[in-house]
């Protein structure tokens, strides 16, 4: 039992095409939900991405995820494993975090469009990057030709199955949660448009307790490392110095 996006799926298209927005009645034919790949370690939301901190939390299995909502706004979270024919000990790894908004065409084409600034990607090469990962912003508009809900006959749930922009089928994905599991839909870290009052007014929002507990939340769920600006003037290494002078200044006239 199969609902496919194609142009001769003219019923579905009528009840499911808006110029941006998307609200499907019929579940059997929506994409409303968190979809995961079969690892069903991979979902969308808090635990893949912190947006406060920006840190990729990494599964514990490859796998991918989509989210999408009844209103046309979409998330995705990717974690991609490639192994190395010359060298099986080098496998390159990727995290990837992307949110925005969707819509299809009339011909049944998917298309995500992805908040350019809020994209983030985690890359890892260990056997050439010596450990250290790359992190980067990310932003890939993805279009998919088609896509087909419908009754998975084996596991007995919804499974989607998107094909690429050549038709090319991807891995399917199973329905995991509805409503979905995902992050505020809205510019969760903006830069240009953000004014230093409403930065400012960020910052005084998030409390001590609130810092440190965030913390230990995600320590043991990413290696990934916030590097901070190791710069002479810019660390505390003046204060400490001054302090470590002071000491000593005042053990000498003490003695003497």
């Amino acid at each position: 039992m199969w609902s496919k996006k194609l142009t001769s799926k003219k019923l579905i298209l009528s009840c499911c095409l808006f110029i941006q927005n998307i609200h499907c009645e019929d579940e059997s034919s929506s994409l409303y939900g968190t979809w995961s790949s079969k690892s069903n370690q991979v979902f969308t939301g808090p635990g893949f991405y912190d947006p406060v901190d920006e840190l990729l939390i990494e599964p514990s299995l490859p796998g991918l995820s989509y989210s999408f909502t009844e209103d046309g706004w979409f998330e995705e979270a990717t974690y991609q494993v490639t192994g190395n024919p010359r060298d099986p000990a080098c496998p390159k790894a990727s995290l990837i975090f992307q949110h925005g908004t969707y819509n299809i065409s009339e011909n049944g084409t998917l298309v995500l469009n992805p908040v350019e600034v809020d994209g983030r990607q985690l890359f890892s090469d260990p056997c050439s990057d010596d450990g250290v990962s790359t992190y980067t912003r990310y932003n890939q508009t993805e279009t998919f030709k088609e896509y087909a809900v419908g009754i998975d006959p084996y596991h007995g749930i919804y499974k989607l199955q998107l094909y690429q922009f050549d038709g090319t089928p991807m891995q399917p994905l199973y329905l995991a949660y509805r409503p979905p599991m995902m992050l505020p839909t809205e510019t969760l870290n903006p830069t240009a448009s953000a004014s230093s009052t409403d930065e400012a007014s960020s910052n005084e929002k998030r409390s001590l307790r609130a810092l440190v507990r965030r913390s230990l939340e995600n320590r043991h769920k990413t290696n990934a490392v916030r590097r901070q600006n190791t710069s002479f003037l810019a660390s505390n290494a003046i204060w400490y110095i001054s302090a470590g002078m002071l000491g000593v200044g005042s053990l000498l006239f003490l003695a003497f």
